[in-house]
C-alpha cells in the first residue's frame, strides 16, 4: 500500500493578480498561492486523492502563507523546506484581454530554486504511485540537481512518471537551455501534459498532429494530453487518438491554474484506471472531465485555494447537455 497517490516537486510562490484600482487609480494586486505543481495536488485533493510536494519556500510572511495553504488543501508539507536566507519567489501576473497572461518575476535568486539534493526525501517519493514535476525546478543547477535525483528515485521505485513543461520563457538564460530540459523531461516520463505552444516551441509546427507525430518518434511516452485552450484537447495513447471539446463561457476572467486543474482531473482518472486500463470510451470521459475543470477554474481568481468539487464538475457537464 502506498501512503500518496501523487508526489509533486517543483516551484511554490505568490502570484501576485490584479484585483481591481485604488481610489488613487492605482492597480490593487492579491496574493494568491501560486505553482503549478501544488495547483495541480490540490486538484487531486479535491477528488479524494492523497498529495505530498517537495520544495522549498523563504522562511518569511509569504513562505508561511504558502505553506498554510498547501497543507490546507490537504498535500504533505513534510518535505517542504523553509529557507532562512533566501526569500520566496514572487510572480506579478498581467492578465490580457483575451485572458491570456503576462508574468513577471522576483526570482533572482528565489527560495524554489534553492532547492538541493540532499533535502530531498527518498522516503516520500517511495510512498508515491505518481511522480509529477516540471521545469521550472531545472532552470538553476542545484535546484536542476535535486530534480533530477528525485525523476532518478521514482524510476527506481516504480513510479509512474508526469511531466508537464510549462514554459516560462522569462525564468531561462536561453531559450535553448529551456529547450534541453523541456528535453529530458520528454525523455523520461509516462505521462505527458503539453499544451498547443509548448508543442510548437519543440517540434517548430503549428500542425498539432505532425507535432505529436514528432514527439512520439523521438520519445517513447506512453500517453500524450495536448491542451488547445479554446479549441479543447486531445489524447494520444498507443494507437488511440481521442479529442472532446472545450466548455466555453463568458464569465471567464483568467486562465491562471487551467492546465493545472486539467493535469489534476486527468492524473485522477489514471490513477483510478491504470495506465494499461484506457479506452477510448474512458479517454473521452476523461478530457470531458478535464476540460470541464479547466473551464470552472478560468471564472475564479488564483486557483490552489478554489479547486472544484468533484460533484460541481459533474453537475456542470450535466448542464451543459440540456
Amino acid at each position: 500500500m502506498k501512503k500518496f497517490d501523487v508526489v509533486a516537486l517543483g516551484e511554490l510562490l505568490i502570484d501576485f493578480t490584479e484585483s481591481g484600482i485604488s481610489g488613487q487609480g492605482n492597480p490593487l494586486l492579491e496574493a494568491n498561492p501560486g505553482g503549478a505543481p501544488c495547483n495541480v495536488l490540490a486538484m487531486l485533493n479535491r477528488l479524494g486523492k492523497k498529495t505530498a510536494f517537495i520544495g522549498k519556500v523563504g522562511e518569511d510572511m509569504f513562505g508561511r502563507q504558502l505553506k498554510e495553504a498547501v497543507k490546507e488543501s490537504g498535500t504533505d508539507v513534510t518535505n517542504l523546506i523553509m529557507d532562512k536566507e533566501v526569500p520566496t519567489t514572487l510572480a506579478f501576473v498581467h492578465t490580457l484581454q483575451n485572458g491570456d497572461r503576462d508574468f513577471s518575476f522576483y526570482r533572482n535568486p528565489g527560495a524554489d530554486m534553492m532547492l538541493r539534493k540532499e533535502e530531498v526525501s527518498e522516503d516520500i517519493i517511495k510512498a508515491g504511485k505518481i511522480f509529477h514535476f516540471g521545469t521550472l525546478s531545472s532552470t538553476h543547477q542545484a535546484v536542476r540537481q535535486a530534480t533530477r535525483y528525485a525523476i532518478e528515485t521514482a524510476k527506481k521505485n516504480g513510479l509512474l512518471l508526469s511531466f508537464d513543461p510549462n514554459l516560462r520563457e522569462p525564468l531561462w538564460d536561453t531559450l535553448d537551455h529551456a529547450k534541453t530540459e523541456i528535453q529530458y523531461g520528454l525523455s523520461k516520463c509516462d505521462i505527458l501534459k503539453i499544451s498547443d505552444n509548448e508543442l510548437e516551441f519543440m517540434t517548430d509546427t503549428k500542425d498539432y498532429e505532425e507535432g505529436i507525430n514528432i514527439l512520439r518518434r523521438q520519445y517513447d511516452i506512453p500517453l500524450i494530453f495536448l491542451t488547445l485552450g479554446k479549441a479543447g484537447s486531445r489524447a494520444y495513447y498507443k494507437e488511440l487518438s481521442v479529442q472532446e471539446k472545450p466548455f466555453l463561457q463568458e464569465n471567464t476572467i483568467e486562465t491562471t491554474g487551467a492546465g493545472d486543474t486539467f493535469t489534476g482531473c486527468a492524473l485522477a482518472h489514471i490513477l483510478e484506471w491504470g495506465l494499461d486500463g484506457l479506452t477510448q470510451n474512458r479517454l473521452q470521459e476523461l478530457l470531458q472531465f478535464a476540460n470541464a475543470g479547466a473551464s470552472i477554474i478560468t471564472t475564479r481568481k488564483g486557483a490552489l485555494k478554489v479547486m472544484p468539487e468533484k460533484a460541481e464538475i459533474e453537475s456542470f457537464i450535466n448542464s451543459r447537455k440540456q
